[in-house]
């Protein structure tokens, strides 16, 4: 046996619902039939019941596409886009990066070879390169 629920006025349920709007566009979400009801108290099916225009009022609210300038939460796919490029940009640093570290290893390869053969010169010695040493065919 269900038991009766006395409905508030349309005037109160109405004032809750701007000011659920409020604070939904606020922080960027929606009201909910769900929300509202349970503020009075009442379940869903019993606040549709007794307010249905208020509830098809929130579902054309909920199904209205946003506004152009309000925020909306970023799907799944547009943080994985939004992932997919950082990691692109990150890995274009990267490469970048390594690029020129390796000129720099070749620049500084070049002037290390450069530096020795004016030392050589100067000095007079000749420097002496190791003879791969030979081994056994045994060992």
């Amino acid at each position: 046996m269900t038991h009766r629920v006395d409905a508030p006025p349309e005037s109160r349920v109405r004032a809750a619902l701007d000011e659920l709007r409020q604070r939904a566009g606020d922080n960027g979400t929606q009201p909910s039939v769900l929300a509202l009801a349970s503020k009075f108290g009442m379940s869903n099916t019993t606040f549709r019941r007794h307010f249905p225009d208020i509830a098809q009022e929130i579902a054309a609210l909920r199904s209205a596409p946003p506004t152009p300038g309000a925020p909306r939460e970023p799907t799944r796919y547009d943080r994985l886009v939004a992932r997919n490029a950082k990691l692109k940009r990150h890995n274009r640093e990267l490469t970048e990066t390594l690029t020129l570290a390796a000129c720099h290893i070749q620049r500084i390869t070049l002037e290390n070879q450069k530096l020795r053969e004016e030392l050589e010169a100067a000095t007079g010695v000749a420097r002496l390169t190791p003879i791969p040493s030979r081994r056994s065919a045994t060992s």
